[in-house]
C-alpha cells in the first residue's frame, strides 16, 4: 500500500506522541522519586511538573510539523484566481511539505488552463471586433458616404427654402458618418496595426478628449522594447477600458495616460483622473482588464491615485511578460 500524505501525518503525529511518553517513562524510571499508591502532597508537584513538560514538548514538536498547514490556509484564504505566482515556499523535507509541493503543482495546472481558455476567449473576442469594425467601415461607413454624396446634389438642384433644412440632414448624415468611423476605430484600432502603439494610444486619448469626455493628457515614451503583438493589443485595450470608465463612472475633468519603460526593462501604464475615486465594486471592465493582464504575465493594480483624490490604473509588465505565456 502506497504512503499517502495523510497516513504520514497520522505516523508522524503517533510517533511525536509515543516519543514523549517514552521519554517520560524512562525519565520516572531512572529519577529518585517514587510515587505513593497514594498520592502524597508532596509528590504532587513532581507529577504536575512532570505532565507540564511533557505537554509543552508535544506542542513544539506539533506546531513544527503542522506549520505548513497554517501558510497553505492562508494562501487558500487570500488566492485570487486573476492574480498568478502566488505560492507557498518549499524546498524543507517532510510530509506536509510534499503536500505543499502539489498545491502549488496544482494551482500551475489551474493558472495554465485558465490562461489557455482566456486567449481562445480574447482571441475569439477580437476577431469578432475585427469582423464588426469591417462591416461598419465598409458596408454602413460606404452607404452614408453615398447618402451624403446624393444629398449634395440635391441640394445644389433643390429650391432655397427646402436647401435649408436639406443641409441639416447633410449635417445630421455626416455626423453619424463620424460617429460610425470612431466606432470603428474603438473596435479595433487600424492605427495599431499600421503606426504602432504609441501613435495608437496618442489617437485613442485625442478621440475622448474630442468626443467630449475629460481633458486627456498624454505622456507616451517611443521606442519601447521587447513590446509584442499580443502585448501591444493588452496595453491599449486596458488603456481604453481605464478612459472609458473615466469618462462614464469617475465624473473626472482632468485624466492622464502614459507609458514608460522603466531601467528594468518594464513596461508601465498609468491612466490616472482626478474624479470620485477607485470603484467599490469589480464590474465586467474591470474583470476583463485582469484577464488580459494575466494572459501576459503582467501586474494590474487599481487604487487611489497619488493625491487620494482620484483613482489610478497601473498595468506593469515585467520584461518576461511582455509576450503571450505559452499554454
Amino acid at each position: 500500500m502506497s504512503r499517502t500524505p495523510a497516513s504520514a501525518l497520522y505516523w508522524r503525529i503517533l510517533g511525536i506522541n509515543g516519543l514523549i511518553f517514552a521519554a517520560g517513562t524512562v525519565a520516572l524510571a531512572v529519577a529518585p522519586v517514587t510515587v505513593s499508591s497514594f498520592v502524597l502532597l508532596r509528590e504532587l508537584p513532581v507529577l504536575v511538573v512532570g505532565l507540564a513538560v511533557m505537554m509543552a514538548a508535544n506542542a513544539v514538536l506539533l506546531r513544527a510539523s503542522l506549520a505548513p498547514l497554517e501558510g497553505l490556509t492562508a494562501l487558500m484564504a487570500r488566492l485570487d484566481s486573476l492574480r498568478s505566482g502566488d505560492r507557498l515556499a518549499t524546498g524543507r523535507n517532510g510530509d506536509l511539505f510534499h503536500l505543499v509541493d502539489q498545491f502549488n503543482a496544482m494551482l500551475d495546472r489551474l493558472e495554465a488552463d485558465r490562461s489557455t481558455s482566456t486567449a481562445v476567449v480574447l482571441d475569439a473576442q477580437e476577431a469578432e471586433r475585427r469582423r464588426i469594425a469591417q462591416e461598419l467601415h465598409d458596408e454602413i461607413g460606404q452607404s452614408l458616404t453615398v447618402v451624403l454624396l446624393e444629398l449634395k446634389s440635391v441640394v445644389n438642384r433643390a429650391p432655397e427654402e427646402v436647401a435649408d433644412e436639406l443641409r441639416g440632414v447633410q449635417e445630421t448624415v455626416r455626423s453619424s458618418l463620424d460617429e460610425v468611423r470612431r466606432v470603428a476605430r474603438r473596435l479595433r484600432p487600424g492605427v495599431l496595426d499600421d503606426l504602432g502603439l504609441t501613435s495608437a494610444l496618442t489617437a485613442l486619448a485625442a478621440d475622448f478628449s474630442e468626443a467630449g469626455g475629460p481633458r486627456v493628457t498624454r505622456r507616451v515614451q517611443t521606442g519601447l522594447e521587447g513590446l509584442g503583438a499580443d502585448a501591444e493589443l493588452v496595453i491599449y485595450r486596458i488603456a481604453q477600458e481605464g478612459l472609458t470608465n473615466v469618462w462614464r463612472h469617475s465624473g473626472a475633468r482632468n485624466a492622464e495616460l502614459s507609458l514608460a519603460q522603466d531601467d528594468d526593462g518594464r513596461v508601465v501604464l498609468r491612466v490616472v483622473d482626478d474624479g470620485s475615486g477607485p470603484p467599490t465594486e469589480v464590474g465586467a471592465g474591470i474583470h476583463g482588464m485582469r484577464e488580459r493582464a494575466m494572459l501576459i504575465g503582467a501586474q494590474l493594480t487599481i487604487g487611489p491615485a497619488d493625491d487620494d483624490t482620484g483613482t489610478e490604473v497601473r498595468l506593469v509588465i515585467p520584461p518576461s511578460g511582455a509576450r503571450r505565456t505559452a499554454p
